[in-house]
């Protein structure tokens, strides 16, 4: 079992905690770098995929599983990066400043959707966040002249100052460019004294008010920067489909984001790619099952909702701490082996002993 001593503060905030990660995540870069060479066509396009929803989720993340704040409208902020992107390829942006845009309109959005969130929390500002999610898709439908309407508008290929970026390929790398630099930058966010401050108003926003943090002003915070990466995810989920309609970014899209979030596991930025890889696999692995099925089963409606029902359901009741606290507990077992005691992870209670008589 590895045993880390750290003498010093600054190993404590290091992106990278021992040599085997630094192992682990250079082999992974460089398979990821040559996903091309063994992907396949189809392949690329879903690691493609898997790259845009990872941002999305790093987005989410950084509000529901970083500030403890619920968000069931998240697939709002996806529309607006996706619909300011398209309206900036028209006019020949280039893709590094017309995506910049729509981060800082999306981030502006989501300041205005942070107002609720100083004066309700739990399931009010849940529905807070999904009647802005209606209002959004509403808005998207109605004004035509510059979204299309509910027929849709077309998308044109990336531009790089000058240069059309039309192939899958060319489309993968960008996408594995950007995921990189979102997510070195929420993990230097989470180690500041600003993702600091989000985890401490998780875990108590009795506690961070009574240490001098601004509720008010770092939930706006959260909700801006968590806006700001949705809306990458979304000019990029743009030029992957060609095509975005308003019904895209509806309630559907954002119950796909939160469950993303939670059976990935809540808290992690590993979380989120693992999220990333059970939604874009899962439709696949339903439609090969649909083989082995009974027609009367196979071919009915909804198979696909009630089958994502019914996973996350069991990961809220058999392992909140997703995929990616399972994965830590099988690590940690292989680690202990033949001391593993089964009581080591037994479920705790979420709430301090400060707020246990509120």
């Amino acid at each position: 079992m590895r045993y880390i001593f750290k003498t010093h503060y600054a190993q404590d905030i290091q992106l990278v905690r021992h040599g085997g990660q630094v192992f682990w995540y250079s082999l992974l870069m460089a398979a990821m770098l040559a996903a091309p060479m063994w992907s396949g066509d189809y392949g690329l396009s879903q690691l493609s995929f898997v790259l845009v929803y990872a941002i999305a989720g790093l987005g989410l993340m950084v509000l529901a599983g970083y500030t403890g704040l619920a968000s069931i409208g998240h697939a709002a902020f996806l529309g607006v990066g996706a619909y300011v992107e398209t309206w900036c390829a028209v006019r020949g942006w280039p893709f590094p400043l017309s995506m910049g845009f729509a981060a800082a309109l999306s981030a502006a959005v989501g300041v205005l959707v942070g107002l609720p969130a100083l004066r309700v929390k739990g399931i009010y500002l849940a529905i807070a966040t999904l009647s802005f999610g209606f209002i959004v898709e509403e808005v998207l439908a109605r004004w035509e002249s510059v979204t299309g309407g509910n027929a849709g508008v077309n998308v044109k290929p990336l531009q790089f100052f000058g240069t059309e970026l039309g192939s899958e390929e060319a489309f993968y790398y960008v996408a594995l460019v950007t995921c990189v630099l979102v997510t070195l930058g929420v993990m230097n966010l989470l180690r500041s004294a600003t993702g600091r401050a989000f985890i401490a108003i998780r875990d108590s926003e009795i506690s961070a008010q009574s240490m001098g943090i601004h509720l008010a002003g770092y939930k706006t915070l959260a909700f801006a920067v968590s806006a700001a990466i949705v809306g990458i995810a979304g000019a990029l989920y743009a030029h992957k489909l060609r095509f975005i309609s308003p019904d895209q970014f509806g309630i559907v899209q954002s119950i796909d984001l939160l469950l993303m979030v939670v059976v990935g596991g809540l808290g992690s930025i590993h979380g989120a790619f693992l999220g990333a890889i059970f939604l874009i696999t899962m439709p696949q692995l339903i439609a090969m099952a649909k083989d082995w099925l009974p027609p009367a089963i196979g071919q009915a409606t909804g198979l696909q909702a009630v089958v994502y029902g019914a996973v996350l359901m069991g990961f809220v009741l058999f392992e909140p701490m997703g995929l990616y606290g399972r994965w830590l507990k099988v690590r940690t077992w292989l680690e202990l082996f033949p001391f593993y005691r089964r009581g080591m992870f037994k479920r705790q209670k979420s709430y301090t002993r400060s707020e246990r008589l509120k």
